[in-house]
């Protein structure tokens, strides 16, 4: 009996023993863990963040008219230059029926009012040449008939405006020559021959007959959102890239950060106004969408390495990054760090530029080797 429970005991130690060795052998057939190394490098780091928009003049003017009726004849296209004073368009006037009429009955009472004070003015001058008044009575008539004159002639040019649109003596200022009253490019004309147009007055805008602007004075008009709002301010330098021109990046100047934010799809928005550097190659057309880069913190020439690189101590929260010392031997290196570009990040102090670091992540001999 004894017999038999030794040699289970036996049995037993060397089975266990077998597995261990086992067990070691394979661990020690594995291949080994090995870390791949990147160095430090100089670079340029932009910390920035994209506002989505479009490129509009600085200031663009709606020409409207002062008089309705109906457009005669265009003179411009969009893309044309004119001077502050050119003709732009014609318009024919479509009298209206009651301003007609009332245009004519001022016509026919200050006619009454003229024949009135011409008798009277007959009658004193009779009476003056009796001796009967004085010549300053003679003179008070003469002026009441002058001014029953001139509101006659007014009456007449009223009524010719009314159902023409000028009057004689005035056909650089008729209400039915449109002209420009700025200089610039004429972006776009939305009307054409045929068309009735409205005036202008304090119960309506009127229609505009052309919009004209200083194409050399373009700005980026864009919204950014409530998150990126605080990080920007005014002054801040602008990388503006236009979808239709490739390969070109424009300068601006953010000058202005709306004070207010609208609701957009459940975010609120911030609009935002950045003034494009003059440029004397590009032609940018008004209405092109265009994202801004707004630049909110640059490092040039500085020492850098890739963010996924970078530690952090559990206890201390102090970033740090680990230095290959020997072959597949690291030591930690405390660091400082610097402005962060998304992807990679300036060091301050803690290494030099020829440090191997390690990457964590794991690779097989063979994916090392190649």
């Amino acid at each position: 009996m004894k017999k038999s429970v030794t040699r289970i005991i036996l049995v037993l130690i060397i089975v266990l023993f077998g597995g261990a060795m086992y067990y070691l052998y394979h661990k020690n057939a594995e291949d080994p863990v090995v870390y791949e190394t990147e160095t430090p490098s100089k670079k340029n780091i932009i910390k920035k963040t994209v506002a989505t928009g479009s490129i509009l003049p600085l200031e663009e003017v709606l020409i409207k008219p002062n008089i309705s009726g109906v457009i005669e004849e265009v003179f411009v296209e969009g893309g044309d230059y004119v001077k502050s004073g050119d003709l732009l368009a014609r318009i024919k006037v479509v009298p209206n029926l009651n301003a007609l009429i009332d245009a004519r009955n001022n016509i026919d009472e200050a006619r009454i009012s003229l024949d009135d004070q011409k008798r009277n003015l007959d009658r004193q001058k009779s009476l003056f040449d009796k001796g009967v008044i004085s010549k300053v009575d003679l003179e008070r008539a003469q002026v009441t008939f002058d001014q029953a004159q001139q509101s006659y002639r007014a009456a007449n040019k009223r009524y010719d405006i009314v159902k023409t649109g000028t009057t004689s003596g005035y056909g650089n200022a008729a209400n039915t020559m449109i002209r420009a009253t700025v200089s610039g490019m004429v972006l776009d004309v939305p009307v054409e021959v045929g068309n009735q147009v409205i005036e202008s007055n304090n119960f309506n805008e009127g229609t505009t007959i052309a919009a004209i602007a200083d194409v050399e004075k373009m700005i980026f008009e864009g919204k950014v959102d409530e998150s990126e709002v605080g990080k920007i301010k005014e002054d801040l330098p602008l990388e503006i890239t236009v979808g239709a021109i490739e390969n070109k990046v424009f300068d601006a100047v953010l000058d202005y950060i709306a004070p207010k934010g609208k609701e957009e799809n459940g975010a609120i928005q911030f609009e935002i106004k950045g003034t494009l550097s003059k440029q004397d190659t590009v032609f940018i057309r008004a209405g092109l969408s265009a994202n801004a880069s707004i630049i909110l913190g640059r490092a040039d020439s500085v020492l850098a390495v890739k963010e996924a690189l970078v530690q952090f101590d559990v206890d201390t929260k102090k970033p740090f990054v680990e230095i290959e010392k020997g072959e597949q031997d690291f030591e930690r290196k405390d660091i400082e760090l610097g402005i962060s570009d998304g992807i990679f990040v300036e060091i301050k102090s803690g290494i030099s530029e020829g440090d191997k670091i390690k990457v964590w992540n794991e690779v097989k001999p063979d994916e090392f080797a190649n």
